[in-house]
């Protein structure tokens, strides 16, 4: 393909963008990013809370920005996320990965496209809230699912939980996931 005709593919594309801090990165988590990967040709992951300079506390979900909320890095989810697109069958040229800090709209122009279609799930405040951002930047959005906190399923804190307490928390999480997971003694980590 010339470089011509690799320009007007990427043109050509619906550009998705996702987001989550997958800290960490469960089979709800998954469902989510191949919910967004249907409703469009490329799909941008954002990962929230990259680093502790683009964290910041929010009233809506306060813990969010907790350290202990926040063990593993950037890297470490990003490996996640990749791992666990690719062994769903999405092709790496499907989608792409990067920092996304939520709790500063005013950059993400920086990281995402901001003429994509921004996708999200709203269970409570904090949903809502990300909402709010994304329209004060004036972006398309589109909601995924809205349901009660009840109703959501599994949450990254559910998995530290149960690592915390030595209980079994493979069964929740995609195979890469737990693979990687016990490779770099997260567990260990969260109890930590």
């Amino acid at each position: 393909m010339s470089h011509l005709s690799l320009a007007q593919a990427l043109l050509d594309r619906r550009i998705g963008v996702i987001h989550g801090r997958f800290q960490i990165l469960h089979n709800d988590h998954l469902a989510y990013l191949l919910a967004g990967k249907k409703e469009c040709d490329h799909l941008v992951v954002g990962i929230t809370n990259p680093d502790s300079c683009l964290t910041r506390g929010e009233e809506a979900d306060p813990a969010r920005s907790d350290p202990a909320a926040n063990p593993l890095s950037f890297y470490e989810r990003m490996l996640l996320v990749k791992c666990c697109l690719v062994d769903a069958g999405l092709r790496e040229e499907d989608f792409s990965i990067t920092p996304f800090p939520v709790n500063f709209p005013d950059l993400y122009g920086s990281y995402v496209p901001m003429d994509a279609v921004f996708f999200l799930t709203i269970y409570d405040d904090w949903g809502r809230r990300k909402l709010e951002y994304f329209r004060s930047q004036g972006l398309r959005t589109h909601v995924l699912w809205e349901c009660s906190p009840e109703s959501k399923g599994l949450s990254g804190a559910q998995i530290r939980q149960a690592m915390i307490r030595g209980e079994p928390w493979e069964h929740m999480v995609p195979e890469s996931t737990a693979m990687l997971c016990r490779a770099w003694n997260i567990p260990e980590r969260v109890r930590a």
